[in-house]
């Protein structure tokens, strides 16, 4: 069980370099579902949490197997980076809902391109805050878009956000209960 978490974070870490060494290509924001940012009223009323993605993430119990991965696979520095990012973070209960072996599958060495792949499905380049999200497809740091909603509160690709707007120096995460996988993953193929 451990493993997994530990695989989903690497995934997530991952996902998150690269989109760090991305240049963004997104359409004007008007174009977008997601906003390049909050409104400046909106921004200041928000309270600022000091750190970056890393920071606030090791502070925070739920994030532990995102945590873990992060360091193994040695993103840290990555996340630590200037950004700005938009990260769609699952909680260590939505890792462990995986399907069983999965996690550990993705952890291999052979699966590594594919836990990238995961995990750069759940990065949008700059910083987008729940209020600034219609509903639509967005493009993701991994290339291909994900579908956000704001039917019943806001959703990517059905994953419910659970707490939003969780603020850093670098960027914006949102916490969805659930992990996302990009269309042409298999996890019964690892």
């Amino acid at each position: 069980m451990k493993r997994t978490i530990a695989a989903v974070a690497v995934a997530a870490g991952l996902l998150l370099t690269a989109c760090s060494s991305t240049t963004s290509t997104e359409p004007a924001a008007e174009a977008s579902p997601m906003a390049a940012s909050a409104p400046a009223s909106a921004a200041a009323s928000m309270p600022a949490t000091p750190g970056t993605i890393v920071d606030i993430a090791s502070a925070g119990a739920d994030f532990s197997t995102l945590v873990a991965a992060l360091s193994a696979a040695g993103l840290v520095e990555t996340l630590q980076g200037p950004g700005p990012f938009t990260v769609f973070a699952p909680t260590n209960e939505a890792f462990a809902a995986l399907p069983a072996g999965v996690l550990d599958k993705l952890l291999l060495p052979e699966n590594k391109d594919t836990l990238a792949k995961i995990l750069t499905y759940h990065v949008v380049p700059g910083q987008v805050l729940a209020a600034d999200v219609t509903d639509g497809d967005v493009a993701t740091v991994e290339g291909q878009t994900v579908t956000l909603s704001t039917a019943d509160g806001v959703t990517v690709n059905g994953a419910k956000v659970i707490t939003a707007d969780v603020m850093g120096s670098n960027g914006v995460i949102h916490v969805i209960d659930a992990v996302i996988l990009p269309p042409d993953v298999d996890p019964a193929a690892l």
